[in-house]
Protein backbone atom coordinates (compact mmCIF):
# COMPACT_ATOMS: atom_id res chain seq x y z
CA UNK A 1 0.00 0.00 0.00
CA UNK A 2 2.87 2.49 0.41
CA UNK A 3 4.02 2.42 -2.82
CA UNK A 4 0.43 2.94 -4.20
CA UNK A 5 0.34 5.99 -1.68
CA UNK A 6 3.80 7.17 -3.35
CA UNK A 7 2.47 6.80 -6.51
CA UNK A 8 -0.68 9.07 -6.01
CA UNK A 9 0.96 11.64 -4.02
CA UNK A 10 3.65 12.63 -7.58
CA UNK A 11 0.02 12.63 -9.51
CA UNK A 12 -1.41 14.80 -7.10
CA UNK A 13 2.14 17.43 -7.22
CA UNK A 14 2.27 17.67 -10.78
CA UNK A 15 -0.99 18.21 -11.15
CA UNK A 16 -0.85 20.96 -9.15
CA UNK A 17 2.36 22.33 -10.56
CA UNK A 18 0.35 22.21 -14.08
CA UNK A 19 -2.47 24.29 -12.71
CA UNK A 20 -0.25 26.87 -11.17
CA UNK A 21 1.72 27.65 -14.56
CA UNK A 22 -1.43 27.57 -16.00
CA UNK A 23 -2.88 29.90 -13.95
CA UNK A 24 0.27 32.04 -13.88
CA UNK A 25 0.58 31.95 -18.08
CA UNK A 26 -3.19 33.43 -18.00
CA UNK A 27 -2.78 36.49 -15.62
CA UNK A 28 -0.06 37.04 -17.71
CA UNK A 29 -2.19 36.99 -20.95
CA UNK A 30 -4.87 38.68 -18.92
CA UNK A 31 -2.82 41.86 -18.26
CA UNK A 32 -0.50 42.77 -20.59
CA UNK A 33 2.02 45.46 -19.73
CA UNK A 34 -0.40 48.98 -20.16
CA UNK A 35 0.76 51.72 -22.42
CA UNK A 36 1.68 55.06 -20.94
CA UNK A 37 -1.69 56.31 -21.92
CA UNK A 38 -1.00 60.30 -23.86
CA UNK A 39 -2.67 63.38 -21.89
CA UNK A 40 -5.64 64.85 -23.64
CA UNK A 41 -5.11 68.46 -24.82
CA UNK A 42 -6.31 71.17 -22.95
CA UNK A 43 -9.64 72.53 -24.36
CA UNK A 44 -9.51 75.74 -22.66
CA UNK A 45 -7.08 78.48 -22.32
CA UNK A 46 -7.09 81.69 -19.60
CA UNK A 47 -5.55 84.24 -21.09
CA UNK A 48 -4.93 87.62 -18.87
CA UNK A 49 -6.04 91.11 -19.80
CA UNK A 50 -7.65 94.35 -18.49
CA UNK A 51 -10.45 93.44 -17.75
CA UNK A 52 -8.81 90.42 -15.37
CA UNK A 53 -9.01 86.96 -16.80
CA UNK A 54 -11.14 85.23 -19.24
CA UNK A 55 -11.22 81.49 -20.73
CA UNK A 56 -11.13 80.94 -24.25
CA UNK A 57 -11.33 77.80 -26.67
CA UNK A 58 -7.92 76.69 -26.94
CA UNK A 59 -8.32 76.24 -30.64
CA UNK A 60 -10.36 79.20 -32.00
CA UNK A 61 -12.40 79.10 -35.15
CA UNK A 62 -14.46 82.11 -35.33
CA UNK A 63 -12.91 85.45 -34.11
CA UNK A 64 -14.89 88.82 -34.34
CA UNK A 65 -12.06 91.64 -34.29
CA UNK A 66 -12.99 95.08 -33.44
CA UNK A 67 -9.64 97.32 -34.52
CA UNK A 68 -7.69 97.64 -37.17
CA UNK A 69 -4.29 97.16 -35.44
CA UNK A 70 -5.24 93.78 -34.05
CA UNK A 71 -6.81 92.54 -37.49
CA UNK A 72 -3.50 93.28 -38.83
CA UNK A 73 -1.91 91.11 -36.23
CA UNK A 74 -4.09 88.39 -37.25
CA UNK A 75 -3.38 88.65 -40.77
CA UNK A 76 0.28 88.80 -40.00
CA UNK A 77 0.07 85.21 -37.96
CA UNK A 78 -1.60 84.11 -41.70
CA UNK A 79 -5.12 84.06 -39.50
CA UNK A 80 -8.21 85.23 -41.15
CA UNK A 81 -11.01 86.63 -38.80
CA UNK A 82 -14.63 86.18 -39.49
CA UNK A 83 -15.93 89.73 -38.26
CA UNK A 84 -14.34 92.82 -38.34
CA UNK A 85 -15.54 96.56 -37.72
CA UNK A 86 -15.75 99.04 -40.64
CA UNK A 87 -13.88 102.35 -40.96
CA UNK A 88 -17.03 105.09 -40.50
CA UNK A 89 -14.28 107.06 -42.42
CA UNK A 90 -13.66 105.32 -45.45
CA UNK A 91 -17.05 104.78 -46.20
CA UNK A 92 -18.30 102.01 -43.46
CA UNK A 93 -16.09 99.70 -45.13
CA UNK A 94 -12.85 97.43 -44.53
CA UNK A 95 -9.14 99.63 -43.88
CA UNK A 96 -7.96 100.14 -47.45
CA UNK A 97 -4.55 98.62 -46.87
CA UNK A 98 -6.23 95.26 -45.37
CA UNK A 99 -9.31 95.50 -47.93
CA UNK A 100 -8.05 92.72 -50.40
CA UNK A 101 -7.04 90.25 -47.56
CA UNK A 102 -10.67 90.89 -45.57
CA UNK A 103 -13.03 90.13 -48.88
CA UNK A 104 -15.79 88.00 -47.28
CA UNK A 105 -15.36 88.71 -44.27
CA UNK A 106 -18.37 90.35 -42.05
CA UNK A 107 -18.73 93.67 -41.30
CA UNK A 108 -19.94 94.48 -37.67
CA UNK A 109 -20.10 98.37 -37.64
CA UNK A 110 -17.78 100.60 -36.00
CA UNK A 111 -15.68 99.58 -32.94
CA UNK A 112 -17.43 102.71 -31.18
CA UNK A 113 -21.05 101.44 -32.06
CA UNK A 114 -20.82 97.60 -32.88
CA UNK A 115 -23.31 95.57 -34.40
CA UNK A 116 -24.23 93.68 -31.59
CA UNK A 117 -26.89 91.31 -33.64
CA UNK A 118 -24.66 90.72 -36.64
CA UNK A 119 -21.43 89.52 -33.84
CA UNK A 120 -24.58 87.42 -32.40
CA UNK A 121 -25.21 85.80 -36.22
CA UNK A 122 -21.16 84.86 -36.65
CA UNK A 123 -21.77 83.29 -33.36
CA UNK A 124 -17.74 83.72 -32.72
CA UNK A 125 -15.75 82.02 -30.04
CA UNK A 126 -13.57 85.35 -29.08
CA UNK A 127 -14.05 88.84 -29.32
CA UNK A 128 -10.91 91.35 -29.31
CA UNK A 129 -11.76 94.70 -28.58
CA UNK A 130 -9.49 98.03 -27.09
CA UNK A 131 -10.29 99.47 -24.30
CA UNK A 132 -12.17 102.53 -25.88
CA UNK A 133 -14.59 99.95 -27.06
CA UNK A 134 -14.86 97.92 -24.14
CA UNK A 135 -15.73 101.40 -22.14
CA UNK A 136 -18.97 100.53 -23.65
CA UNK A 137 -20.07 97.77 -24.57
CA UNK A 138 -17.90 95.09 -22.67
CA UNK A 139 -20.72 93.61 -20.81
CA UNK A 140 -23.14 93.44 -23.75
CA UNK A 141 -19.77 91.77 -26.29
CA UNK A 142 -19.37 89.41 -23.11
CA UNK A 143 -22.60 88.33 -22.90
CA UNK A 144 -22.24 87.11 -26.54
CA UNK A 145 -18.18 85.36 -26.46
CA UNK A 146 -15.60 86.04 -24.66
CA UNK A 147 -14.36 89.16 -24.78
CA UNK A 148 -10.88 90.23 -24.69
CA UNK A 149 -9.70 93.86 -23.96
CA UNK A 150 -5.74 94.53 -25.27
CA UNK A 151 -3.38 97.09 -25.47
CA UNK A 152 -3.25 100.06 -22.66
CA UNK A 153 -5.76 101.90 -21.13
CA UNK A 154 -6.86 104.32 -24.17
CA UNK A 155 -3.82 106.55 -24.99
CA UNK A 156 -1.76 105.16 -21.55
CA UNK A 157 0.94 103.68 -24.80
CA UNK A 158 3.49 107.58 -25.32
CA UNK A 159 6.34 105.71 -23.02
CA UNK A 160 6.17 102.57 -24.44
CA UNK A 161 7.28 102.47 -27.94
CA UNK A 162 7.05 97.83 -28.10
CA UNK A 163 3.86 97.89 -27.19
CA UNK A 164 2.57 97.03 -30.16
CA UNK A 165 4.68 93.98 -29.99
CA UNK A 166 3.40 92.96 -26.74
CA UNK A 167 -0.74 92.55 -28.53
CA UNK A 168 0.28 90.47 -31.85
CA UNK A 169 2.65 88.03 -29.95
CA UNK A 170 -0.69 87.89 -26.90
CA UNK A 171 -2.48 86.71 -30.42
CA UNK A 172 -0.30 84.77 -31.14
CA UNK A 173 -0.17 82.59 -28.30
CA UNK A 174 -4.04 81.97 -28.63
CA UNK A 175 -3.06 80.11 -31.57
CA UNK A 176 -0.18 78.95 -30.56
CA UNK A 177 1.73 80.91 -33.69
CA UNK A 178 4.17 82.58 -30.98
CA UNK A 179 6.90 81.46 -33.13
CA UNK A 180 5.53 82.56 -36.29
CA UNK A 181 4.93 86.69 -34.73
CA UNK A 182 8.24 86.46 -33.71
CA UNK A 183 9.61 85.81 -37.17
CA UNK A 184 7.30 88.03 -38.32
CA UNK A 185 8.68 90.93 -36.03
CA UNK A 186 12.31 90.31 -37.21
CA UNK A 187 12.22 90.50 -40.47
CA UNK A 188 10.49 93.77 -40.01
CA UNK A 189 12.99 95.26 -37.38
CA UNK A 190 15.74 94.26 -40.36
CA UNK A 191 13.82 96.11 -42.65
CA UNK A 192 13.66 99.35 -40.25
CA UNK A 193 17.38 98.92 -39.38
CA UNK A 194 18.23 98.49 -43.08
CA UNK A 195 16.04 101.63 -43.92
CA UNK A 196 17.40 103.73 -40.64
CA UNK A 197 21.15 102.91 -42.55
CA UNK A 198 19.95 104.91 -45.61
CA UNK A 199 18.29 107.74 -43.48
CA UNK A 200 21.58 108.07 -41.45
CA UNK A 201 23.36 108.82 -44.46
CA UNK A 202 21.18 111.68 -45.65
CA UNK A 203 23.18 115.12 -45.01
CA UNK A 204 19.59 116.53 -43.65
CA UNK A 205 16.74 114.88 -42.19
CA UNK A 206 14.50 117.00 -40.17
CA UNK A 207 10.83 115.98 -40.50
CA UNK A 208 7.34 117.33 -40.28
CA UNK A 209 4.44 115.11 -40.40
CA UNK A 210 1.35 117.38 -40.94
CA UNK A 211 -2.39 116.13 -40.64
CA UNK A 212 -5.04 118.09 -42.82
CA UNK A 213 -8.64 117.60 -41.35
CA UNK A 214 -11.88 118.54 -42.12
CA UNK A 215 -11.56 122.03 -40.63
CA UNK A 216 -7.68 122.72 -39.50
CA UNK A 217 -4.28 121.50 -39.44
CA UNK A 218 -2.23 119.84 -36.76
CA UNK A 219 1.26 118.70 -36.57
CA UNK A 220 2.03 115.34 -35.20
CA UNK A 221 4.58 114.93 -32.32
CA UNK A 222 7.51 112.59 -31.60
CA UNK A 223 5.87 110.45 -29.08
CA UNK A 224 1.99 109.87 -29.19
CA UNK A 225 1.42 107.64 -31.36
CA UNK A 226 3.18 104.03 -33.31
CA UNK A 227 3.58 105.96 -36.42
CA UNK A 228 5.61 108.84 -35.10
CA UNK A 229 7.66 107.04 -33.26
CA UNK A 230 8.47 104.57 -36.29
CA UNK A 231 9.24 107.95 -37.63
CA UNK A 232 11.57 109.83 -35.32
CA UNK A 233 12.54 106.75 -32.48
CA UNK A 234 12.68 103.48 -35.32
CA UNK A 235 13.79 105.26 -38.34
CA UNK A 236 15.59 108.05 -37.11
CA UNK A 237 14.27 111.27 -38.43
CA UNK A 238 15.04 114.57 -36.73
CA UNK A 239 12.28 116.24 -35.59
CA UNK A 240 11.77 120.42 -36.53
CA UNK A 241 11.78 122.79 -34.27
CA UNK A 242 8.16 123.36 -34.14
CA UNK A 243 6.81 119.71 -33.93
CA UNK A 244 5.88 118.78 -30.33
CA UNK A 245 7.44 115.87 -27.83
CA UNK A 246 4.05 114.46 -26.57
CA UNK A 247 0.70 115.43 -28.21
CA UNK A 248 -0.14 116.96 -31.57
CA UNK A 249 -1.13 120.07 -32.10
CA UNK A 250 -3.08 122.67 -33.98
CA UNK A 251 -1.16 124.83 -36.27
CA UNK A 252 -2.17 127.49 -37.41
CA UNK A 253 -1.92 129.00 -40.91
CA UNK A 254 0.89 132.00 -39.86
CA UNK A 255 3.01 129.52 -38.43
CA UNK A 256 3.08 127.56 -41.67
CA UNK A 257 5.91 129.41 -42.86
CA UNK A 258 7.71 128.11 -39.69
CA UNK A 259 7.74 124.97 -40.94
CA UNK A 260 11.64 124.51 -41.06
CA UNK A 261 12.14 120.51 -42.70
CA UNK A 262 13.74 118.75 -45.16
CA UNK A 263 10.54 116.21 -45.57
CA UNK A 264 7.23 117.31 -44.87
CA UNK A 265 4.44 114.40 -44.98
CA UNK A 266 1.17 115.35 -45.84
CA UNK A 267 -1.62 113.35 -44.67
CA UNK A 268 -5.13 114.37 -45.66
CA UNK A 269 -8.65 112.69 -44.11
CA UNK A 270 -10.69 111.64 -46.73
CA UNK A 271 -13.05 114.34 -45.82
CA UNK A 272 -10.62 116.99 -46.01
CA UNK A 273 -10.42 117.83 -49.78
CA UNK A 274 -12.05 121.23 -49.36
CA UNK A 275 -9.50 122.75 -46.72
CA UNK A 276 -6.54 121.11 -48.26
CA UNK A 277 -7.37 122.99 -51.59
CA UNK A 278 -7.84 126.12 -49.42
CA UNK A 279 -4.38 125.20 -48.11
CA UNK A 280 -2.32 124.92 -50.99
CA UNK A 281 -4.04 128.24 -52.82
CA UNK A 282 -2.90 130.20 -49.83
CA UNK A 283 0.01 132.46 -50.01
CA UNK A 284 1.60 131.43 -46.62
CA UNK A 285 1.46 127.80 -47.84
CA UNK A 286 3.15 128.57 -51.30
CA UNK A 287 5.81 130.92 -49.26
CA UNK A 288 6.79 127.63 -47.14
CA UNK A 289 10.67 126.90 -47.75
CA UNK A 290 9.58 123.11 -48.10
CA UNK A 291 6.79 124.06 -50.64
CA UNK A 292 8.96 126.03 -52.45
CA UNK A 293 11.57 123.06 -52.67
CA UNK A 294 9.01 120.87 -53.27
CA UNK A 295 9.85 118.61 -50.30
CA UNK A 296 6.26 117.65 -49.56
CA UNK A 297 5.13 114.27 -49.77
CA UNK A 298 1.21 113.53 -49.82
CA UNK A 299 0.88 110.42 -47.85
CA UNK A 300 -2.57 108.17 -48.42
CA UNK A 301 -4.68 108.78 -45.37
CA UNK A 302 -4.49 105.87 -43.50
CA UNK A 303 -0.91 105.83 -42.26
CA UNK A 304 -2.35 106.65 -38.25
CA UNK A 305 -3.60 102.81 -38.85
CA UNK A 306 -0.94 101.68 -40.32
CA UNK A 307 1.54 102.19 -37.62
CA UNK A 308 -0.07 99.61 -35.39
CA UNK A 309 1.08 96.53 -36.92
CA UNK A 310 3.69 94.43 -38.83
CA UNK A 311 2.32 95.06 -42.14
CA UNK A 312 1.20 98.29 -42.01
CA UNK A 313 4.80 99.60 -40.78
CA UNK A 314 6.38 97.67 -43.49
CA UNK A 315 4.46 99.32 -46.18
CA UNK A 316 5.16 103.17 -44.36
CA UNK A 317 8.52 102.17 -44.64
CA UNK A 318 8.34 101.04 -48.28
CA UNK A 319 6.99 104.35 -49.02
CA UNK A 320 9.55 106.31 -46.99
CA UNK A 321 12.53 104.62 -48.78
CA UNK A 322 10.54 105.90 -52.48
CA UNK A 323 10.79 109.37 -50.48
CA UNK A 324 14.25 109.65 -49.65
CA UNK A 325 15.63 108.83 -53.13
Amino acid sequence: MGWIMSIILVLVLSACGADTGKSQQTQSSASPASPVATPAAPSTRTINHLKGTTVIPAKINKIVVLSAAYIDHLLTIGEKPAGVNNEVRYGGDYLPYLAKQLQGVTLVGSADKPNLEAILEIKPDVILVESRTAATTYDQLQKIAPTIVMGNEWQEYESDVNFWKKDILMIAEMYDKVDVAKAKIAELEQKVAKAREQIKTLPNKNMAYLRVREKNLQLYAQNGHPTNVLLYNDLGFTPTALTPKDKRVDLSMEKIPDINADFVLLETDPNANDFLKNLKASPLWKNTPAVMTNKIYETDSFWLFKGWGVIGRGEIIDEIMKIIK
